[in-house]
């Protein structure tokens, strides 16, 4: 059964009637196909006005939703001969970071992401997105075997957040992201990210320092989640919408703003609706994204991503023009 956010209610409402009214046509062999006609065409008008004139906090809920790909079913429907690798060599496996090794287009690369679950179960297993500290080590890990042999990395950011807890805490979780951050600030290879749902803070710019930042349509990215912000702004976490309409989290911001070099467009709804398009649309940012940073050399990725998080604020181009088209 597919799930409807709050704001798509009355366009699940208007797709109901218009489903039982075709079981009750074919039921009693009646004609209603001018009343079911008529509804389709209103549900039309509706489905463009709903998401025609998204809010900030209306592309948070899409970002969060259940039926959204995760990383791993992107990483297996545009890349081939995947090798998922596990352990961070100091304490164990984290379920909520994946990675490996793959082809692209039949040019070797390592693949990151964060791994949210699809259901209840398996998002306790992987910690609903949310890493550890042997997630970022595990990470790393893998960036540094790109780097001695000479991979392009690619990282998918989906997650809420680094996991807060006591238990993260002790085995260094800070430590273990400012590493991260230092580390993938000096490699020599190509990096490119995608958020494909939630950015949420150091939990997602764990992985995230590279020469190209590019954003799904309805992605968000922060510093910190709206919840978060509303929370300490104004001691309400209920605030969380009033927060979002504000703090400036949506990829059409961040590009505005210079931070995201794309934005990789969703089918009308949410790449949910349509996980097929989707991919190659991805597939198709990826590709261009590669061809970009294969004309740099090793020094100069490391010049150009150290002037992009410089100039972060300045909303200045570091790539050519073309990039922001």
């Amino acid at each position: 059964m597919a799930v409807y956010l709050p704001f798509e209610k009355p366009l699940a409402d208007l797709k109901a009637k218009i489903e039982e009214l075709k079981h009750f046509s074919r039921e009693k062999d009646l004609n209603l196909s001018e009343e079911i006609a008529r509804l389709e065409e209103k549900a039309a008008r509706l489905t463009q006005e709903i998401y025609g004139n998204l809010t900030p906090w209306q592309r948070v809920q899409i970002a969060r939703h259940p039926e959204r790909p995760s990383t791993l079913e992107i990483i297996h429907a545009l890349f081939t001969h995947f090798v998922e690798l596990h352990g961070d060599r100091f304490y164990g496996d984290d379920p909520a970071m994946i990675g490996g090794i793959a082809l692209f287009e039949g040019e070797p690369v390592t693949v990151i992401g964060h791994q949210k679950g699809r259901d209840t179960k398996e998002n306790l297993r992987r910690n609903f997105g949310m890493p550890h500290p042997e997630g970022y080590r595990k990470a790393l890990r893998l960036m540094e075997q790109a780097e001695k042999f000479g991979r392009p990395i690619i990282t998918f950011l989906n997650t809420p957040g680094a996991y807060p807890g006591m238990a993260a805490e002790e085995r260094g979780q800070s430590e273990a992201i400012a590493r991260n951050l230092w580390k993938m600030a000096g490699f020599h290879v190509p990096i490119l990210t995608i958020v494909t749902g939630e950015g949420a803070s150091g939990g997602a710019l764990g992985i995230g320092v590279g020469n190209l930042l590019y954003m799904l349509e309805n992605a968000w990215y922060s510093v910190i989640s709206p919840e978060g912000a509303a929370a300490l702004l104004w001691k309400d976490a209920g605030q969380a919408q009033r927060a979002a309409e504000t703090m400036k989290i949506t990829a059409q911001d961040l590009f505005d703003l210079g931070i995201c070099d794309r934005i990789i467009p969703e089918p009308m709804g949410g790449s949910h609706k349509d996980p097929s398009w989707q991919f190659e649309a991805i597939r198709e940012a990826i590709r261009e994204g590669l061809s970009i940073l294969r004309s740099y050399s090793g020094d100069e990725l490391v010049r150009h991503r150290y002037e992009k998080y410089k100039r972060i604020g300045h909303n200045l181009s570091l790539f050519p023009q073309g990039i922001n088209e």
